[in-house]
């Protein structure tokens, strides 16, 4: 099967560097500067050049031309945020995300109730 996830115009693609400052949203190539680079851009933020190697390319891929205007992206990209936010991936992101805000009382609650299900599953099994 040939590889699915290139670099169009349309996709979407999620900024995986940590240091820089769209770290975790996801944005729309709207335009191909060169080999490296692309023009991305997403509702609530400013278009922007950014490194390839700074994103993870999604499989969702919008039916926008080339440097759409701001209307035309932004209900573009609610689908495209509603589809992410359904797929493995963003499941995961959220239930990291998650797991992250958790106060030290929550994870106390978590451990009780890992402890209560596996005595659950003993006595289930025995």
């Amino acid at each position: 099967m040939p590889f699915q996830r290139n670099i169009e115009l349309g996709r979407v693609a999620l900024v995986n560097l940590k240091a820089d400052k769209l770290y975790g949203k996801l944005v729309v190539v709207v335009d191909l500067v060169d080999q490296n680079r692309v023009l991305v851009d997403a509702p609530g933020i400013k278009r922007c050049i950014i490194n390839l190697k700074r994103l993870a390319i999604t499989s969702i891929k919008l039916d926008t031309g080339r440097c759409p205007d701001a209307a035309a992206l932004a209900a573009a990209h609610k689908g495209a945020a509603a589809e992410f936010a359904a797929s493995k991936w963003g499941q995961k992101i959220a239930r990291q995300s998650a797991r992250k805000a958790l106060t030290d009382f929550d994870r106390f609650k978590v451990a009780i109730a890992r402890s209560k299900r596996s005595a659950i599953v003993k006595k289930a099994m025995a």
